[in-house]
């Protein structure tokens, strides 16, 4: 059974009667009753606040972040290695034309980054990209850089 209450005018709550219970005798007036609050009088849930901003040495880590991916020799060797799979070092050399050394060089400061996973075989060391990071932020990254590249295409053939 459903019992509406006006307060001001307004229906605002509903009450439910549930199936009394023996009550103590010193609780004569109380009821078994559940609440439920109609929807226009229901509070709003909290609006998400906005991300803080981050703290110098969250910049910090973030500005290391970005300049070792900002080399040209170490986004091609990361592509190489998402495209190639596992790759060893002269793999590599063979596909970029990148010294030894260069490669090597490049591959140990990703490494340390986590960008890339080391794996010995006999002599040689096999790559791989180990965090799917490297893959989901070159996809954006292309993306956006695609729908740029097409905006400004076709600003020009507007003129």
């Amino acid at each position: 059974m459903y019992e509406h209450i006006r307060i001001m005018g307004i229906k605002a709550i509903s009450i439910v009667r549930v199936a009394a219970r023996p009550r103590p005798r010193h609780a004569r007036f109380m009821h078994n009753a559940c609440i439920d609050i109609s929807p226009s009088m229901r509070r709003t849930p909290p609006q998400p606040q906005p991300p803080s901003l981050p703290s110098p040495q969250l910049l910090d880590e973030l500005s290391a972040f970005f300049r070792l991916l900002s080399e040209p020799a170490r986004l091609q060797l990361l592509c190489q290695l998402k495209h190639g799979g596992t790759m060893d070092v002269a793999s590599l050399i063979e596909a970029t034309g990148f010294s030894q050394s260069h490669i090597s060089r490049q591959l140990g400061q990703l490494q340390r980054a986590g960008l890339v996973a080391c794996e010995r075989d006999g002599t040689r060391l096999i790559y791989t990209v180990a965090d799917p990071l490297v893959e989901d932020l070159c996809n954006l990254v292309q993306r956006r850089l695609k729908q740029r590249l097409e905006q400004q295409l076709s600003q020009l053939q507007a003129v």
